[in-house]
């Protein structure tokens, strides 16, 4: 099995070139776009042509999985053009490297397809997205539903773990609470998901991809949590802090994208493929850090 990561630098793409590397008889390259990880190679999505590109022919990969994205909901609602380009386009190009070599590819996606009405969400829940990016993610699905014959597509939320730059929520906050610094957030009530370690996404699609599997799956803890309960879980562990929350309301925000209220995914078709997985908790996590 040889595995082609888009977006290695990242959380998601990180943790699975990580995970997938201590797999026997498991090759994988990870590629960078805007941030060089350490063992990653240069690859821009956007210019397939481009003469920096890793040698994709060289390593003909066996599957393609395309982590890389924007992910800044509210700049991709005042930046359309780039979000479909980062988006959407980077799909196209990734579907097009995987027909070339008889790849399958993976794509993560995300709770964000739904309208935030009636979460958490199976496989079967009804579409609606309400943002640009998550217009575009729903886009990118469709196109590797429809131009590709082996795909896997994973929706997840609120990921969390360990981050070369630590930028997701949990890693800031852990950061920002041991360090003793100020901090004031502004936090809404109103928002619900279900937050995921990215070492279990990881182990997750490799499970997945030794077994063949196509189709959408959902992937989630047993964790349903606002972001004002999330921070003060994670800030349960740094007694003595300085971080100061305010809990408001999502409208009082006043964030150019919509977002998902009652949002989340079930994992329940997953887990019921292979009732041996356990996914960890935020609990989980934070003592294993703090050990």
């Amino acid at each position: 099995m040889r595995i082609l990561i888009l977006g290695a630098s990242g959380l998601v793409g990180g943790n699975c070139l990580k995970y997938f590397n201590e797999i026997p008889g498991v090759e994988a390259v990870g590629t960078y776009f805007s941030f060089e990880a350490p063992g990653t190679h240069y690859y821009d999505t956007l210019n397939p042509e481009n003469p920096e590109n890793f040698d994709v022919s060289g390593f003909k990969p066996t599957h393609i999985l395309h982590a890389g994205a924007l992910t800044h909901v509210d700049y991709c609602e005042e930046h359309p053009e780039e979000s479909y380009r980062q988006t959407v386009e980077s799909t196209k190009n990734a579907v097009k490297l995987a027909n070339k070599f008889g790849a399958s590819i993976i794509y993560i996606s995300t709770d964000y397809v739904f309208d935030g009405k009636n979460g958490p969400y199976d496989e079967n829940a009804d579409i609606n997205p309400l943002s640009i990016y998550a217009k575009h993610k729903w886009e990118a699905e469709e196109y590797i539903r429809n131009h590709t014959e082996y795909n896997l597509i994973l929706r997840i939320t609120n990921v969390y773990g360990d981050e070369i730059r630590n930028k997701n929520f949990v890693s800031r906050l852990m950061n920002v609470a041991a360090k003793k610094e100020n901090l004031e957030l502004k936090l809404p009530t109103d928002q619900y998901a279900t937050p995921i370690n990215a070492h279990d996404v990881a182990k997750a699609i490799y499970l997945l991809l030794k077994d063949n599997k196509t189709g959408v799956y959902h992937l989630a803890s047993t964790d349903y949590l606002n972001r004002v309960q999330l921070a003060q879980k994670v800030l349960s562990y740094y007694p003595g802090h300085n971080v100061k929350i305010e809990a408001i309301e999502t409208k009082a925000l006043n964030q150019p994208a919509p977002r998902p209220l009652q949002g989340g995914l079930k994992a329940h078709k997953f887990l019921e493929e292979y009732p041996f997985f356990s996914f960890g908790s935020v609990d989980n996590y934070m003592a294993s850090r703090k050990a």
